[in-house]
């Protein structure tokens, strides 16, 4: 990911009020422990105003900070007037019933463009894609490319690549899957009671296939009580020995936003 001349960044991204970078937010930006920022749509009023706003965050933190925003499609794309308007992921889900190759094909021109429409004005990473499976949560719903893990990962893989040739990283979202279960962690404490056996036959799978082509990799604020007490972001189990361990991981690991209602299990 984004490093600068004088070493690694700090961990932590953070977020900005407005259209503008407030003098309080130039001291923010210059603290050791900001290595990004992530934008939203209050950050945002059209394509000139956002390629002035990475600018500036560049030049006040007078740091090569990474850039970052949530721009899937559909109803989570933060930025809309000046850019291309992606549809749901899921709609490659019924365009692959009519042709696979077809779906395939669209899965790498909706990355490229997303990526590409992204990058012209200084932002470096979307979230994306969602690998979690389109089964019962509402949050996720028709943000996932389809309720089964191989047409997932199939497609998956086209979007990657698209993404990559635009030159952007991938990342995928929610480890170890948000996809399986009804409550909203924006809202919500989540858990999920599953076996291991049944995460792993369902959830898993796509970050299983995919995690040689993933460059970074976002933690769901979900509790998995029949498998470890914390939540995966906070849990080593999940981290260290299912995902750098076990599926020989080596990108970088994100938390979802620290401000969604799941994360107060943590404290």
């Amino acid at each position: 990911m984004s490093q600068n001349s004088g070493g690694a960044l700090g961990h932590l991204l953070i977020g900005l009020e407005g259209l503008q970078v407030s003098a309080e937010e130039r001291e923010w930006l210059q603290h050791p422990a900001v290595g990004g920022v992530v934008l939203f749509t209050r950050n945002f009023s059209d394509n000139g105003q956002l390629c002035d706003l990475t600018a500036a965050i560049i030049e006040h933190s007078g740091r090569d900070l990474l850039i970052c925003v949530d721009h899937e499609g559909g109803r989570v794309q933060r930025f809309k007037d000046g850019f291309t308007r992606l549809p749901p992921l899921a709609i490659l889900d019924r365009m692959y019933a009519e042709s696979p190759q077809m779906a395939r094909d669209y899965a790498y021109r909706h990355a490229r463009v997303m990526a590409s429409e992204l990058l012209v004005c200084g932002v470096d990473l979307s979230f994306a894609p969602v690998l979690d499976v389109g089964q019962r949560s509402i949050i996720i719903g028709d943000r996932a490319f389809d309720p089964q893990p191989d047409i997932i990962i199939e497609l998956a893989n086209s979007y990657i690549a698209g993404m990559h040739d635009a030159g952007m990283s991938a990342t995928g979202k929610h480890f170890p899957g948000h996809g399986s279960i009804e409550a909203d962690s924006h809202t919500d404490d989540v858990s999920d009671p599953r076996s291991m056996e049944q995460i792993e036959a369902l959830d898993l799978a796509p970050f299983k296939a995919l995690a040689g082509e993933l460059d970074a990799v976002m933690m769901a604020h979900v509790l998995y009580p029949a498998v470890d007490k914390w939540p995966a972001g906070y849990s080593p189990f999940w981290i260290q020995t299912l995902l750098r361990i076990k599926l020989a991981y080596r990108g970088t690991v994100f938390s979802d936003d620290l401000g969604m209602f799941a994360v107060e299990i943590a404290g």
